[in-house]
């Protein structure tokens, strides 16, 4: 996937002005929040998980170098090959040798968002191998030519007459509306893939260090497909993904499910241990494990190791109001919301994403729903950091935040210019007591009015106040 992170303020003023886009997010906004909302309330201690959940995650990264080796050791003994992939180009390098050493001619993917992160589709069709997406979303858009624009429904932006005109460029079939019979025609297309496709991809969700068990999420079943019915089972995964028990995995689940699309549970668990031994009905007979550095690593230790804590369940994109309104592809890459401003300018560079971190009204909504207690607001904040001591800014921002600061410690500086201000902008907001545009930041008052102060600042009133109560 193409970085155009860089372009975010012009690509999210055309996501505002796409009424079609609109009315998508605003439907989906309702879907996620409110099912949310509905599952936490039926929990009880939803609290108190979230506090041992990121516990255990906090757990796995401070042990994660051990635990990827007790990983790598329980799977191999069950037969899978372990390869480690320090970088994007490596993941795609080792995946496509295995295919080409194969002879695979088709492969079969379930939704992975390190695969789309990497590239992977296009390094494999590049050398010659068909390669078809089987979750639903995913499948959507790759006949749309389209990135993501979330990670767990990829194809939320797009409505169901969109879908219905993409199904009938591609399966030549009558237009259908209704959207049982539309997944219907879905699955038809999609199962002769599952029957003939020599390998399968699939992501994880997480990796258990005591088994050697990878484990896939899904809500359509097509990951118990990929990873049994071809020949090959390839997973991809980052490192970070590792946990350390069953035990683990069965308090993450919990959060899951609830936090992504407010189910209590998902409907299909699959859980890949090994290869396909006799006697078992189904399964591979070839199992490889990627893990994936790819600027992981970066994180650890670093002031913004808690990103690393993510289960990719979507939450603080969904409650993201900014997210709300611009849509996944106006941030430009694989990761969006708040989740994206952290990790995209960490695995891109900041200065290929300097406007993501800003993209936040800072309200604090994401950290909330956070399953993990991830304090995005305040990682996002120590990126600003970075590009202000980086001078990545523009320097007329730069300037205003050191003028800012300058006045902000020295009280009397600080109070006299607050005694102009107040006064400057009840005269600029005239008899109506709204300034339309205000000089220096017209682009906040091109779209909004602001309430005019009424000339006097709070300490003025204050001592009015005190004076009158005496």
């Amino acid at each position: 996937m193409q970085i155009q992170s860089m372009f975010f303020k012009q690509r999210a003023t055309e996501k505002l002005g796409d009424a079609l886009l609109q009315g998508n997010m605003k439907k989906a906004k309702g879907k996620f929040v409110d099912g949310r909302a509905r599952a936490v309330a039926e929990f009880g201690v939803w609290e108190e998980l979230r506090t041992h959940a990121a516990m255990i995650r906090d757990r796995a990264l401070a042990n994660l170098d051990a635990y990827l080796v007790e990983f790598e050791r329980n799977a191999t003994r069950r037969g899978a090959v372990v390869h480690w992939a320090e970088s994007a180009e490596d993941a795609c390098r080792i995946i496509v040798d295995i295919a080409t050493r194969n002879g695979v001619k088709k492969v079969a993917k379930s939704k992975s968002m390190v695969s789309e992160e990497v590239n992977l589709n296009e390094r494999l069709e590049e050398a010659g191998i068909q390669v078809v997406e089987t979750d639903l979303g995913e499948y959507i858009l790759q006949l749309a030519k389209e990135p993501p624009s979330h990670i767990v429904a990829p194809a939320v932006h797009k409505s169901k007459e969109q879908v219905a005109e993409l199904f009938v460029q591609a399966h030549g079939k009558p237009r259908l509306t209704e959207i049982p019979a539309m997944t219907r025609e879905a699955r038809e297309a999609l199962r002769d893939h599952f029957l003939t496709a020599d390998m399968g991809i699939s992501g994880s969700n997480f990796v258990i260090a005591e088994t050697g068990t990878t484990l896939t999420v899904t809500n359509e079943g097509n990951a118990d497909m990929v990873t049994t019915l071809p020949r090959i089972h390839c997973v991809i995964t980052g490192i970070e993904k590792v946990i350390g028990t069953f035990e683990d995995f069965a308090s993450l689940i919990r959060l899951l499910p609830r936090s992504a699309i407010g189910q209590t549970i998902t409907n299909y668990l699959t859980l890949t241990t090994g290869l396909k031994m006799p006697g078992d009905a189904d399964g591979p007979e070839q199992m490889h494990i990627v893990l994936v550095d790819a600027g992981r690593t970066k994180l650890v230790g670093s002031d913004l190791q808690e990103m690393l804590r993510c289960i990719r369940c979507g939450a603080c994109m969904n409650h993201c109001p900014v997210y709300q309104n611009v849509g996944g592809h106006a941030y430009g890459w694989v990761y969006p919301g708040p989740m994206g401003s952290i990790l995209t300018p960490v695995y891109v560079g900041l200065e290929n994403a300097g406007d993501l971190p800003n993209a936040a009204t800072f309200c604090g909504e994401c950290a909330v729903a956070c399953p993990v207690k991830i304090p995005l607001p305040d990682l996002m904040r120590k990126l600003r950091e970075q590009q202000f001591d980086r001078k990545l800014r523009p320097w007329a921002e730069r300037m205003a935040i050191a003028g800012w600061s300058f006045m902000a410690t020295r009280p009397a500086l600080y109070a006299l210019f607050a005694k102009v201000g107040a006064r400057v902008g009840s005269w600029l907001g005239g008899r109506e007591g709204l300034i339309h545009s205000l000089p220096g930041i017209d682009g906040w008052t091109k779209g909004r009015d602001m309430p005019a102060p009424q000339g006097r600042t709070f300490r003025e009133l204050y001592k009015q106040k005190s004076r009158e109560h005496g």
